[in-house]
């Protein structure tokens, strides 16, 4: 496992980051997103989605509402937002599982439980002064570097 650590200076350095990790990217890949409310967690799945369907202007909903959200691309990627749900079991309900056949962002992953994967890419991002992000990223090196 490799760990990549960085401050982010603005929105487009999140989006260049998540362009970087999802040109990395290959099914069975699990990002876990963690952070507080506003961090960029929302952002950095957007910009991900965006650039694995190479659609700059693609309409990425938020899945606080859905839960889930798929994107038939290849692989397919399915966007989780688990902050309303309980734990580990209301998780196994909505596919997860299923899922890692592709690649899956997960936003608020302390919900996952036991179904963390083993080799998920685990990124943290956390506030800094004005805009500015510290972002950890952990997880195999072909992916974090």
């Amino acid at each position: 496992m490799a760990i990549r650590e960085m401050v982010l200076e603005s929105e487009a350095e999140t989006v260049a980051l998540a362009r970087g990790l999802a040109a990395r990217a290959v099914a069975g890949d699990a990002f876990l997103l963690s952070g507080p409310l506003g961090a960029g967690k929302s952002t950095l799945a957007r910009a991900f989605i965006r650039a694995r369907a190479r659609d700059a202007a693609l309409e990425v909903p938020s899945p606080s509402f859905t839960l889930v959200q798929v994107y038939e691309l290849e692989p397919p990627v399915a966007h989780f937002d688990l902050w309303r749900l309980a734990g580990e079991a209301d998780v196994e309900e909505l596919g997860f599982e299923a899922a890692l056949a592709g690649i899956v962002l997960v936003e608020w992953p302390e919900r996952l439980g036991g179904l963390i994967p083993a080799e998920a890419v685990r990124i943290g991002l956390e506030w800094a002064e004005g805009e500015r992000r510290v972002v950890r990223i952990e997880g195999p090196a072909r992916v974090v570097s």
